[in-house]
């Protein structure tokens, strides 16, 4: 899996990988102009060849370039071999594709492949119950607002105050049927105290939102 099922999160990661390729484009286009430039300064004036890719005023420019080159290997001491001068022309053309692509890809990638891996990961452990309950305690892990945003996507909880005027019009007889384990004491508006408390009594309602509350933050549909 390469991209999230949400249609914000997708767009981002589609325009960051087009981002991406379109800044390795331009650093292949960047560095085989300049092997071609380092070409052409390298071969006699009347032996130069068009530059293919490039307008004509471009290449106008570049041949501009390469006779000013032409000045310089002049005044030089000794020549370079034709090899030499290859090599460094090759050397330098791949110096310039491989030090900005290679930077870019170390910051853009691993995060890319660790986004894919816990993607994966998450929608095998959604799968099973004993998965969504390891979802469910990693978004425990999460900070206190978004805890907070999940637990009032939760139902609302009985009002201890109205199930007491409920008991009065009853018998105390009725009273005692009660089972005493009963907690009657959670709150109307649960908080995220209440989303630990859910996770180690393991309540399906609270153990499915926050599953689907970490799902949602990779960018997958719950």
């Amino acid at each position: 899996m390469w991209y999230a099922h949400n249609p914000g999160r997708r767009a981002r990661q589609l325009l960051g990988d087009g981002a991406a390729l379109l800044w390795i484009a331009l650093w292949a286009a960047a560095a085989l102009a300049a092997h071609r430039l380092a070409q052409l300064a390298s071969q006699p004036a009347q032996h130069r060849p068009h530059i293919p890719l490039l307008g004509s005023s471009v290449d106008g420019a570049l041949r501009g370039v390469a006779h000013a080159g032409d000045r310089i290997v002049s005044a030089a001491p000794a020549p370079q071999s034709p090899a030499a001068a290859q090599a460094l022309a090759v050397l330098g053309a791949a110096a310039l594709f491989v030090i900005p692509v290679g930077l870019m890809l170390t910051v853009w990638l691993p995060r890319r492949i660790r986004w894919t891996r816990q993607a994966a990961a998450a929608q095998e452990l959604a799968s099973t119950e004993d998965g969504r309950e390891l979802l469910a305690l990693r978004a425990l892990l999460r900070p206190l607002d978004e805890l907070a945003a999940t637990a009032e996507l939760l139902p609302a909880a009985p009002d201890a105050t109205s199930d007491q005027d409920q008991d009065q019009d009853q018998d105390q007889d009725q009273d005692q049927d009660v089972d005493p384990d009963l907690d009657l004491d959670v709150p109307p508006d649960p908080g995220p105290g209440s989303l630990a408390k859910g996770w180690r009594e393991a309540d399906p309602v609270v153990l499915d939102a926050l599953a689907d509350a970490e799902l949602q933050r990779l960018g997958l549909r719950a």
